[in-house]
C-alpha cells in the first residue's frame, strides 16, 4: 500500500516537498517513484529511486530541479520539488515495482500506485 502526502499549491518558483510511505519494502517493490498526470495529458514519469542503493532516475522535464530521496526505516520516499512552474501543476502519483528499476521511466512498469495528492502552481 501506497499514501502519498505533502501536496498544495504554491506560487511559481517555489518549492514543496512530497512524501510516499510504504508498508513494506519487497522484492516487488524495490524500485520507488512518483508519476505525474495533468488534465487532458498521459501519465508521464518524473522520478524513481532504486531502494537498495538509493541510485535516482529522472524524467527530463525535471532534472535539476526536483530530488528524489528516501528514508529506508520509514519506508518512505520523498520527492523535493524546487523552482516549480505552472506546468508542473498536476496530480502526482507513488508507485512501485520490483525488483529493479528501469532508466526509463514508464508507466506500464509499474504495478502498485497511490491515490495521488494534487499539486497546482500558479
Amino acid at each position: 500500500q501506497l499514501v502519498e502526502s505533502g501536496g498544495g499549491s504554491v506560487q511559481t518558483g517555489g518549492s514543496l516537498k512530497l512524501s510516499c510511505s510504504s508498508s513494506e519494502y519487497t522484492s516487488r517493490s524495490n524500485c520507488m517513484g512518483w508519476f505525474r498526470q495533468a488534465p487532458g495529458k498521459e501519465r508521464e514519469g518524473v522520478a524513481t529511486i532504486y531502494t537498495g542503493d538509493s541510485t535516482p532516475y529522472y524524467g527530463d522535464s525535471v532534472k535539476g530541479r526536483f530530488t528524489i530521496s528516501q528514508d529506508y526505516v520509514k519506508k518512505t520516499v520523498y520527492l523535493q520539488m524546487s523552482s516549480l512552474k505552472p506546468e508542473d501543476t498536476a496530480m502526482y502519483y507513488c508507485a512501485a515495482r520490483g525488483p529493479y528499476c528501469y532508466t526509463k521511466l514508464s508507466v506500464r512498469d509499474f504495478t502498485y500506485w497511490g491515490q495521488g495528492t494534487q499539486v497546482t502552481v500558479s
